[in-house]
C-alpha cells in the first residue's frame, strides 16, 4: 500500500465515482502500568495492516496510524463495507484468532478499551481539500483533482 510522501502543490481536491468506506478503529490504554500483560494486543494491528498491504484485493485502500496517548486510532478507508466485512470475518486472515484471543483474554478488563466507527462517504456527499500536501485521507484513497472551477470553494465541491 503505497503512502506516498512528495507534495503536490496547489490546492487540491478528492474525486471518485463509487462510494467508499471509512473506518476508524482504535484502542485506549486505560491501566498502562498493564501495558506489558497486553504487548501483544500492541502488535495486533501492526499485523493485521502489513497482512492487508499484502492482500489488495481485500479492499483496504489507504490507512493512518495515530497516537493520542493514551489512545491510538487507526484511520481507514476501504472499497465497500462488503470488503470490511469479508476481511473482518475471514478464518483465513489473522483478524479473527485477534478477535478471539481479545474476546478471551481482554473483554471484562477495563485495562484496554476498544471502539469502532464505520461511515459511508458517497460521490458529491463529502468535501474536503489538501494544499500542498502529499496525497492524504480521502484523497489517497481515491484520486486528487485540482481544486478549480466548480470545486474551488467547499459549498460546490460538496454538491459536486
Amino acid at each position: 500500500m503505497e503512502h506516498p510522501t512528495t507534495v503536490v502543490p496547489g490546492r487540491m481536491t478528492a474525486r471518485f465515482d463509487k462510494p467508499v468506506v471509512l473506518f476508524l478503529i482504535g484502542a485506549r490504554f486505560n491501566k498502562l502500568w498493564q501495558f506489558p500483560r497486553f504487548l501483544w494486543f500492541a502488535r495486533t494491528m501492526p499485523s493485521l495492516l502489513a497482512e492487508l498491504e499484502k492482500k489488495p484485493e481485500a479492499g483496504l485502500l489507504w490507512y493512518r496510524q495515530w497516537i493520542s496517548y493514551p489512545n491510538i486510532m487507526v484511520q481507514q478507508y476501504w472499497k465497500s463495507f462488503d470488503h470490511l466485512l469479508a476481511y473482518s470475518h475471514d478464518r483465513g486472515a489473522l483478524h479473527q484468532p485477534a478477535l478471539s484471543r481479545y474476546m478471551r483474554e481482554m473483554q471484562n478488563e477495563p485495562a484496554v478499551g476498544i471502539w469502532h466507527e464505520t461511515y459511508l462517504i458517497e460521490p458529491g456527499r463529502y468535501e474536503c481539500i489538501y494544499g500542498n500536501m502529499p496525497p492524504f485521507g480521502l484523497g489517497a484513497a481515491s484520486n486528487i483533482v485540482k481544486a478549480e472551477g466548480r470545486l474551488a470553494a467547499a459549498k460546490e465541491r460538496f454538491a459536486a
